[in-house]
């Protein structure tokens, strides 16, 4: 398999880079995105958002809330909705894992990233995250100035 960095077809459209601040995540999961033509041609395009989104399990499936995906100029007719329900493919044992995390754990299913791979196929990271208190966050904000810091002074000394 080719890198995903040389590779023609690996394209990062939307990341959610909040996400890892606001919450530890403990582990994440690659999953397929049900899709209508138009909102492919605009994720082709690099033109979504992923940051006030979430995912959740509901009858047994899982589901993208609140994510937004450009509407697609040259579909006038055939568009999209914008910011509609997408259901997320998951193998049923993954499935099962995320609905025991979230309603048993109180875990948080987090979108981290939005890209087609190396197939030019959208995939959707989801992160299975816990949300981080106020004093975790500081801490977290913290330990990055220090490193910051750190790097100045060495390559000052250095």
């Amino acid at each position: 398999m080719a890198k995903k960095q040389d590779n023609p077809n690996y394209k990062v459209i939307a990341e959610n880079r909040r996400a890892r601040f606001d919450y530890a995540i403990e582990d994440d999961v690659e999953c397929g995105i049900v899709l209508v033509g138009s909102e492919v041609k605009s994720l082709r395009q690099g033109s979504a958002n992923i940051a006030e989104s979430y995912a959740s399990v509901e009858d047994g499936e899982l589901w993208l809330i609140n994510s937004y995906i450009a509407p697609y100029e040259q579909a006038k007719t055939f568009g999209h909705e914008e910011r509609r329900k997408r259901k997320l493919l998951v193998s049923r044992k993954e499935l099962a894992r995320m609905w025991n995390d979230t309603q048993r754990k109180g875990m948080t299913l987090v979108p981290l990233v939005l890209y087609l791979n190396h197939r030019g196929l959208a995939k959707i990271k989801i992160g299975i995250a816990k949300g981080k208190k106020t004093v975790d966050k500081r801490e977290t904000q913290a330990k990055r100035d220090w490193n910051r810091q750190k790097q100045r002074l060495l390559k000052e000394h250095g």
